[in-house]
């Protein structure tokens, strides 16, 4: 449920024009159907081989340093704060790290493209068929192509927006909130930035029907608190965990479990990234309300009646 990005053991990748070191941050946080992926990458080198994806939207956040995102061979500069967002199927993409290297988080979806292996007729079925390769790893293929070609940066596209170039949807004494990603167009899911004041609390206590949430604490640090639901508010006790900088917390969907930030007396800056499922029901447990997103329906539920701990 909660790793930092300064633990675990990292993939390192230095071939050709790739080099990076890539912490795996969801999997290590326990994420289901989303992740996360923390990427520093040396001065020059590409984030990734050049690539497109199919089914998965992805969203990336430029955490210090700067360079280049190459995107269908244009290239467009890149610095702390920005945001930069690949709808499905759209530019071909990677990133490539200036002289003081590049750190950035990538988020997205983990897809299931219904795919099915026959390892004897070495073919793969994904509504085609398609040969398998016994060739080389696609990274070696790619460090076979060479370095790309970088014409002169050009002006940014509406899709890499910078968090303070983005009006804040909050902002007031407990804190700032700013919806960036969809903001740069992001369509099935979303990268929130927000920053707590001192002691100061987030949204509600709320839990997910359908809808996975992962957070970055990027400085200060606070409580985590974890509310069970439903139960009744006499006997509701929560769980809490101490969060700081550098910690990755999961939120799958349909934990029954409904999170709370609080900051700490540093106050607390973070993402807030999930997907945006339009059959997600939500469930604040302190209120007793339900909200339908599909329907933009809130509705408060009557009180659950216990007789020998069993609803009546």
């Amino acid at each position: 449920m909660i790793a930092n990005w300064a633990e675990g053991e990292p993939e390192t990748v230095d071939q050709g024009p790739l080099g990076f070191v890539a912490h795996d941050l969801g999997e290590a946080a326990g994420s289901v159907s989303v992740g996360v992926t923390r990427y520093q990458v040396s001065p020059g080198k590409q984030s990734s081989p050049v690539h497109v994806e199919l089914a998965e939207e992805e969203i990336f956040f430029v955490l210090a340093g700067a360079g280049l995102a190459w995107q269908s061979g244009e290239v467009h500069e890149i610095n702390p704060g920005d945001c930069i967002v690949h709808r499905i199927a759209e530019d071909t993409h990677t990133f490539i790290a200036g002289d003081e290297g590049l750190d950035l988080l990538g988020f997205g979806e983990r897809a299931d493209p219904g795919a099915t292996y026959l390892p004897r007729a070495k073919v793969a079925r994904m509504g085609v068929t398609v040969d398998v390769s016994p060739g080389p790893h696609p990274f070696d293929r790619e460090a076979a192509a060479g370095d790309l070609e970088l014409p002169e940066p050009s002006p940014r596209p509406e899709t890499i927006l910078n968090v303070d170039a983005v009006e804040p949807q909050y902002e007031g004494d407990s804190g700032r909130w700013v919806v960036v990603a969809r903001k740069a167009g992001s369509v099935r899911t979303g990268l929130n930035w927000g920053r707590l004041e001192a002691d100061k609390a987030g949204a509600s206590p709320h839990c997910h029907s359908a809808d996975e949430e992962i957070f970055v604490v990027l400085a200060g640090g606070g409580t985590l608190e974890l509310w069970p639901s439903p139960v009744p508010a006499k006997t509701m006790e929560k769980e809490e965990h101490a969060i700081r900088a550098g910690d990755v917390i999961s939120r799958p969907p349909s934990t029954a479990l409904s999170h709370y930030f609080r900051a700490g007396p540093d106050g607390m800056t973070f993402l807030a990234y999930g997907t945006r499922r339009p059959n997600d029901v939500c469930y604040y447990p302190r209120s007793n309300k339900i909200y339908w997103r599909g329907l933009g329906l809130v509705a408060r539920l009557e009180p659950l009646d216990y007789d020998d701990g069993e609803p009546e």
